[in-house]
């Protein structure tokens, strides 16, 4: 896919290229495409790598240059995105600080918080994980347990934390707590921020589907963190964790996309190796395949014409989260059944190729960034307007 953003930026686009050109070498482009939002794959070469970004101020575009960005505009952000996902360079370690807790900041956090940690970030000094999930809160996170009690000069946060991604690196957490003993759903939450180094925090590796131990729980038993350390203001931890994912959906959704688009050439190829393309069913599913692909790439380009106009993204936002994750899913299965047997063996201490690692991690794609049925609650209620669903 090839993509014109405009005369505006089209030398800052040739800057991009020139740079991953002379950059994206050895090492580096030997993991071409490695990693992802649940994949932990050449966690060091992608550290690395996420330095050598740093170092040519390629981390942190759009934010302001007082905290060590280049101050440029969304559209900017958006090109360097998609054009770093055309080259399929590696995943970026620091995904969790960059995508999610720093714009977060810049958005609601305190100028001192501003200054203490988003430098630190595009130095690629500081690792962060989401504490969010827990064992009985995972897509609906208004029924958060772990608290959160005032003791003079901090907080003291107890309780437990799961599915945190790049958890066992992490050096601070972003901490969704229940400030307000006697609140109940969405209220009397706050976001702390909450360092690891410290006796009460135990970080647990959890070994998932594909062999990857990237996720983690996270056990929180009086661990302190400042009392300066709330992001917004205290029993408003709902309003900022809706704004950190909302920013999830942003600059992301093209170099998804050009996954996906990848992931369905190799598919084709894969057919036509194969002689699928002599029968009619497994044609019309395949056809089928490359329909999806581009039907994604419409509904991403609507939501970031959105967003590049200044306004907030409307229902395809929802939809496009629901009809990719949901999709993807049904590529890699299809290309699992192209391969036949071959597509189940595994090499040696269960080594998986890149399509059977793709298709096993995108079974988790309906689950995290908020889960289809949360997905399908939103766009009954607020898009289509239907009765909201009974609370107990």
């Amino acid at each position: 896919m090839e993509l014109d953003f405009g005369p505006e930026v089209r030398d800052f686009r040739d800057e991009v290229r020139d740079w991953l050109a002379d950059h994206l070498v050895g090492e580096f482009a030997e993991h071409r495409g490695v990693g992802g939002p649940t994949d932990g794959a050449a966690w060091e070469v992608r550290l690395a790598w996420d330095r050598e970004l740093s170092a040519g101020g390629w981390l942190g575009v759009g934010w302001p240059q007082e905290y060590g960005g280049r101050g440029l505009g969304l559209l900017e952000e958006i090109v360097f995105e998609y054009e770093y996902a055309r080259v399929n360079a590696p995943y970026r370690a620091t995904v969790n600080a960059l995508d999610l807790l720093g714009p977060m900041l810049l958005k609601m956090g305190s100028e001192t918080q501003k200054k203490r940690f988003l430098p630190p970030i595009l130095a690629v000094e500081e690792l962060w994980g989401q504490g969010f999930s827990e064992p009985g809160a995972g897509s609906d996170l208004a029924s958060v347990r772990t608290r959160a009690e005032r003791d003079g000069d901090e907080w003291v946060v107890s309780g437990q934390k799961v599915w945190t991604s790049f958890g066992v690196h992490a050096d601070w957490l972003y901490v969704l707590t229940r400030t307000d003993p006697q609140s109940a759903r969405h209220k009397g939450l706050s976001l702390l921020l909450v360092p690891t180094d410290q006796p009460g925090v135990e970080i647990r590796p959890i070994r998932n589907l594909a062999g990857q131990d990237e996720f983690a729980e996270v056990f929180l038993s009086d661990a302190r963190t400042s009392a300066d350390m709330v992001v917004g203001e205290v029993g408003q931890g709902w309003r900022t964790a809706m704004a950190t994912l909302g920013i999830e959906r942003g600059t992301t959704l093209l170099p998804q996309q050009l996954t996906f688009e990848r992931e369905a050439e190799a598919l084709i190829d894969l057919a036509r190796e194969r002689g699928a393309l002599d029968d009619p069913m497994l044609r019309r599913r395949i056809v089928d395949a490359w329909i999806s692909v581009r039907i994604m790439r419409t509904t991403n380009l609507r939501t970031i014409a959105e967003l590049t106009a200044g306004r907030t993204p409307g229902a395809q936002a929802t939809t496009a989260k629901l009809y990719a994750s949901t999709r993807h899913q049904q590529l890699g299965q299809l290309a699992t059944e192209l391969a036949g047997p071959a597509g189940q063996i595994v090499g040696e201490d269960y080594a998986l190729d890149r399509r059977q690692r793709s298709f096993l991690l995108s079974l988790a794609e309906t689950i995290y960034g908020g889960s289809s049925e949360i997905q399908r609650n939103i766009i009954g209620e607020q898009v289509l307007g239907l009765p909201k669903e009974p609370r107990p």
